[in-house]
């Protein structure tokens, strides 16, 4: 107690009787003068008196006062503790590192440890780990699970001064420790069941269509046709009811839907049965019937949510149809999709994308026609094509030519080395960049990927974009286009180009060299017309043979360079068995003028091995590893190279990785089959 000080209010309360001393005596000092100096000695007296009575109590009462507050401190203290101990809201300390110092009796009921439990804090919530402690911050919070219950945890810093430390609530203190982590649980179990099911019953729309509805029913007798109907429809509306769903028809082959987030979430587990469903009803059609659905959620109305429905509707049929599309916010997620789209033997379509394209021209000033990176034989082909049909009607255009494949440069410098070449034929991306503008229309050639073209910048310099690609479409097609033919059955986009412009204009007449250049395109694209072919396919292979294409200049325009023989060689050689299903290679690169398009040429081959449904090869180019991926008809490779950030079709496919080593993409690969074998998506 002696060395005990009184400081602040208490301090300052205490001295106001010698304030009041003091101000008697300068009363006193005046009753001298006014009074006399009896008067002022007698007062004088007084005030000793009074001093002397003051110094005395409190030099008597300030050690007792001091140890009655002290005394009440420390009881004051006892029941905050007690209160802290018995609160209803879980309460524990750790240290530095994590470690359980202390906790209140709600946190041990909760937590099930013993009060002397001093292990660290993940090994009761175990998604809590180190790096998640507010070491550097002030507080930090967490959502936590602990017996089916889910808790809201804030974690505080608590400086050492703060804390007071008792017998009751020891703790291990050191000079290291300057502070401790407060953590306090908050219970939101009955909250985030209320989210839950707010989301869940969100409500979710989606668009159906029968894809190849006309097609099936002509091979059907009539007498059956309407039964076939009747048993597709039976099997939708069973399968949308078993989940709670609700299905309207509103013509002979598309339905709308609508039902709660949580029967989608039932329906993406069985990955969508009812594509496999409907392909069993059989009365003696010949053509199995598929159908394709959009679905849409995530927005901000009922209205978003339909639009996004009618744009994955869009998707999934310029994808080939057979699969359903969940467009949920900024996410898309695809279900089907396993089997080849069926080829569609009218040619109605490709006249109306004619006649709309040569209305999109005649408005124009200028045509500017890309295609994909490193553009192969069927992207100059198709734009060479294309060229050909805006000159006919009197427009200038260039095609964009300075990012190509080697094989494709003696093509290209054939039609530059001919004489009275337009010198603008071909340009580069600087160029192509000076010559398009408003007036412009752009014409996309053999991808409808915007990062995949071969100069992306051109996509913000005009609204007049047209798109021809026989690609199924992914999550980054080209959105703006005013004309768009994305047709997955075709087997290249030369062939597309060859159908287009027999209805394109009477006058359009093909080059014998233009002709060859498409039909080269159509050669490789199917292998020598051994995938991927179709009635289509020969007829626009004879359009372009009356056009003047040679098939024996064409054979000559791709014969190997003898390096680019032994690399496939080595591919072939060197590839490796995995699973015993998947053949996988890596093509060497150097030495090679053309790596990428060996790689495709040695996946090609090694599709004859037997027992091999799928062919990867995989081989390094401009710091990126390019994956040539193909199969026959067991395996759907454009499901796999989707999942690498990939696409193409079903048996013919790619994909590009960037910071990965040669041997990493590899095992990614690896990985990627197994995981997709597991899932049951292959």
């Amino acid at each position: 107690m002696k060395d005990t000080k009184l400081t602040g209010q208490l301090k300052n309360s205490l001295h106001w009787p010698l304030i009041y001393t003091c101000i008697w005596a300068a009363l006193i000092v005046i009753l001298f003068p006014l009074a006399g100096v009896k008067a002022g000695f007698v007062g004088l007296g007084f005030f000793a008196i009074q001093l002397i009575m003051s110094m005395f109590l409190l030099k008597k009462s300030e050690p007792q006062l001091l140890g009655a507050m002290i005394t009440f401190a420390n009881r004051y203290g006892k029941v905050q503790e007690k209160l802290l101990q018995d609160f209803k809201i879980p309460y524990a300390l750790l240290d530095k590192k994590g470690n359980f110092l202390w906790m209140n009796e709600e946190f041990i009921r909760i937590s099930g440890r013993e009060r002397s439990y001093h292990r660290h804090i993940s090994t009761i919530f175990e998604n809590v780990q180190q790096t998640d402690l507010p070491l550097d911050e002030e507080q930090a919070e967490y959502s936590v699970t602990s017996e089916s219950k889910t808790y809201r945890m804030i974690m505080q810093r608590v400086e050492t001064a703060d804390l007071l430390v008792t017998e009751e609530m020891p703790l291990s203190l050191t000079e290291e420790e300057d502070f401790f982590i407060a953590v306090t649980l908050f219970d939101e179990t009955e909250l985030v069941g209320m989210r839950k099911e707010r989301e869940e019953d969100q409500m979710v729309v989606g668009y159906l269509t029968l894809d190849n509805y006309d097609e099936v029913l002509e091979g059907v007798e009539d007498v059956r046709k309407s039964l076939l109907v009747a048993l597709v429809e039976r099997k939708i509306n069973k399968y949308f009811a078993s989940v709670d769903a609700v299905v309207k028809k509103l013509n002979h082959d598309r339905y709308f839907f609508f039902m709660r987030k949580k029967s989608l979430d039932e329906l993406e587990k069985n990955k969508f049965a009812l594509l496999d469903e409907v392909k069993t009803v059989s009365i003696g059609n010949e053509m199995a019937m598929t159908i394709s659905a959009g679905i849409g959620l995530g927005g901000d109305s009922f209205l978003s949510n339909s639009d996004a429905a009618r744009v994955a509707m869009d998707l999934a049929l310029g994808r080939g149809g057979d699969q359903v599309v969940v467009k949920d916010g900024y996410r898309t997620r695809f279900y089907g999709g396993k089997t080849e789209s069926a080829e569609k033997i009218t040619r109605v379509k490709a006249r109306v994308k004619a006649q709309a394209l040569k209305e999109i021209l005649t408005g124009k000033n200028r045509v500017v026609i890309m295609g994909h990176k490193i553009s192969d034989i069927d992207s100059i082909g198709a734009a060479i094509g294309l060229y050909r049909a805006a000159q006919s009607i009197g427009k200038p255009a260039s095609i964009v030519a300075d990012d190509v494949a080697e094989s494709v440069r003696p093509v290209i410098d054939g039609f530059r080395d001919k004489k009275g070449a337009d010198p603008e034929m071909f340009v580069d991306r600087r160029r192509a960049k000076e010559l398009t503008n408003a007036d412009t229309a752009l014409i996309i050639v053999d991808t409808n990927r915007a990062s995949y073209t071969a100069c992306k910048e051109l996509l913000h310099l005009t609204t007049s974009i047209v798109v021809f690609d026989h690609h199924r479409q992914g999550v980054d097609r080209i959105d703006n286009a005013v004309l768009s033919y994305i047709e997955p059955y075709a087997s290249s986009a030369c062939e597309m180009v060859a159908e287009v412009l027999q209805y394109f204009d009477e006058s359009l007449r093909l080059k014998s060299n233009e002709a060859d250049a498409m039909y080269a395109g159509i050669v490789v694209d199917t292998n020598g017309f051994i995938t991927r072919t179709g009635v289509r396919t020969f007829e626009a292979a004879a359009y372009l043979r009356r056009s003047g294409a040679d098939i024996t200049r064409v054979r000559k325009m791709f014969r190997d360079e003898p390096e680019d023989l032994r690399a496939r060689a080595k591919a072939i050689a060197d590839a490796e068995l995995f699973q015993n299903e998947y053949a996988i290679s890596i093509c060497p690169s150097e030495g090679t003028s053309q790596p990428t398009v060996v790689a495709a040429q040695a996946a090609n081959e090694l599709l004859n091995v037997k027992n091999v449904k799928a062919s990867f090869v995989l081989t390094s180019y401009n710091d990126q590893i390019y994956i040539s991926a193909r199969a026959i008809d067991e395996v759907n490779v454009q499901l796999i190279m989707e999942r690498l950030g990939g696409g193409g079709h079903l048996n013919i496919a790619g994909a590009q990785l960037q910071e990965y080593t040669i041997d990493e993409a590899v095992e990614l690969l690896k990985n990627t089959i197994i995981e997709m074998h597991n899932d049951g998506d292959l």
